[in-house]
């Protein structure tokens, strides 16, 4: 089945305008709540009184539904338009700042990873992508191995079910920190300035 992610500034925004169901989760106690980001724009059983499906997210999914994650990503409010957001997508950050706690801790997905951004130095998008794959716990025995290794091993899907990105998870959010790096750094050029 496919994983949609969808990232927004504010998800809100566009939830206030489209038909839809949240999904739910279901507890060691049978008892549904409601899941985090993922909501069916089409039409799935929901309870009457929630408001939200009566199908936990993985039954659904063995079912033939489609779970779609609208996600807040904060870093997307400071962006002015597209032609700012593609111009932060196409300069090279200063990647040396990714060995600085004080900077790592500002970005979403690598904040108290520092000693693993320090180990592993990343100085590219695929690389940092693999960076995010390796903080999770499927993937962490590749932290501190050579990059030919970890870039032939992190997209592997593991065998059991321990939590891991995808690629494409990964890029994108990758893309997404050098955005915020590169907003960060216009910032502080600005205040400069």
């Amino acid at each position: 089945m496919p994983d949609i992610d969808i990232d927004f500034a504010d998800r809100t925004k566009v939830l206030d305008l489209i038909k839809h169901v949240p999904a739910t989760i279901k507890d060691a106690n049978g008892t549904f709540k409601k899941h985090n980001t993922g909501v069916y724009c089409t039409a799935i059983p929901d309870n009457p009184l929630t408001g939200m499906a009566n199908i936990d997210y993985k039954e659904a999914e063995l079912r033939g539904y489609i779970k779609i994650d609208f996600l807040n990503v904060n870093v997307y409010k400071d962006l002015k338009d597209e032609a700012h957001l593609v111009k932060l997508m196409e300069t090279e950050p200063l990647w040396d700042l990714l060995e600085q706690d004080e900077f790592t801790n500002l970005l979403f997905h690598v904040n108290g990873h520092g000693s693993i951004l320090r180990q592993m130095k990343p100085k590219s998008v695929t690389e940092l992508a693999a960076v995010l794959a390796v903080i999770r716990p499927a993937k962490r025995y590749l932290i501190g191995k050579d990059w030919k290794e970890v870039l032939d091993e992190v997209w592997v899907k593991p065998v059991g079910d321990e939590y891991y990105f995808k690629k494409a998870h990964a890029v994108a959010y990758a893309m997404a920190i050098v955005v915020q790096m590169n907003l960060i750094c216009e910032s502080i050029s600005y205040e400069f300035s």
